[in-house]
């Protein structure tokens, strides 16, 4: 979603001896990476994402699941969200991703590094994640810098849901905005209480400038897709929703950036229905753009 970038290599930070990183610096970065305190959102699951990028802590006694990095300087403030919540990156057994985009995926090998972290990406994805780049197919291509590719990547396969102990993450593929593009949606227990939680992958019809979504060679599919993707997370069983660029939800208007708020006012179950009509909206207006 970024037209102008550049790639620097920094030292980025030290956590427990684990030490240089990568940096992207674009238009946007600055403000994606705004300091957000860490909070609960319900029962075993936590936000521990910069404040415009979500990335998402899953709990357990067996191992903890991360879901998406954001950029590569959000790895030391994601990392030390989990400390300071009273977890240990090193119990994170298992990281997840919602699409291959620097700004969802840029900290994942640093975030893999600190913890020894298996990752899973959908079969399209995880070719990328491993090379750190992503094709023409992308419909952002154009306009993408790179990313450190990540090792142990584990492919999805045809498995509906990835387990960890007892935790349960049921996959949602989520085409469109990318074509290897997954959301997740896991139970969030608290006393007697449990909730379907939605991590939403990105449905947003955003393209570089040669793309098409009405027919485009590169990815003919991309319109479909999106349609078909926005049918599934409408009709997903869908209590909390954690989309993948927080703002595209009411979480801000409830959490402040120090973590505070009334978490209750969180439990929304109509969310995912109204994620998906402001991608509707998205999509025809781009589609019409296209027409014109």
């Amino acid at each position: 979603m970024v037209r102008a970038w550049t790639f620097v290599a920094v030292s980025l930070w030290s956590f427990a001896s684990f030490v240089e990183g990568a940096t992207i610096d674009c238009s946007q970065c600055e403000g994606w990476n705004e300091v957000q305190a860490p909070f609960r959102i319900f029962g075993n699951t936590y936000f521990v994402g910069p404040h415009g990028l979500s990335s998402v802590l899953i709990t357990s006694p067996d191992g903890h699941v991360l879901i998406d990095g954001a950029l590569p300087q959000s790895a030391p403030m994601i990392a030390r969200h989990v400390e300071q919540l009273g977890f240990k990156m090193s119990d994170v057994k298992l990281i997840l991703n919602s699409h291959v985009h620097f700004d969802h995926v840029g900290g994942l090998a640093e975030l893999q590094k600190i913890s020894g972290a298996r990752v899973i990406a959908s079969d399209i994805a995880a070719p990328f994640l491993r090379s750190g780049t992503v094709d023409s197919t992308d419909p952002q291509f154009g306009h993408l810098p790179p990313f450190a590719a990540v090792s142990n990547v584990e492919a999805l396969g045809k498995r509906k849901s990835v387990e960890l102990g007892a935790l349960q993450l049921s996959v949602i593929h989520t085409p469109g905005h990318t074509p290897g593009g997954t959301s997740w949606r896991w139970k969030a227990c608290e006393e007697q209480r449990c909730l379907n939680i939605v991590y939403g992958d990105s449905l947003m019809a955003v393209a570089d400038d040669a793309f098409k979504y009405n027919g485009d060679e590169r990815y003919p599919a991309a319109a479909a897709d999106l349609r078909a993707s926005m049918a599934a997370i409408s009709a997903t069983s869908c209590d909390i929703l954690i989309p993948a660029h927080p703002d595209l939800s009411l979480l801000w208007s409830v959490i402040d950036e120090q973590g505070k708020g009334d978490r209750a006012k969180l439990i929304d179950s109509s969310a995912c229905k109204r994620y998906t009509e402001i991608a509707k909206t998205r999509l025809e207006k781009r589609l019409e753009q296209e027409r014109k």
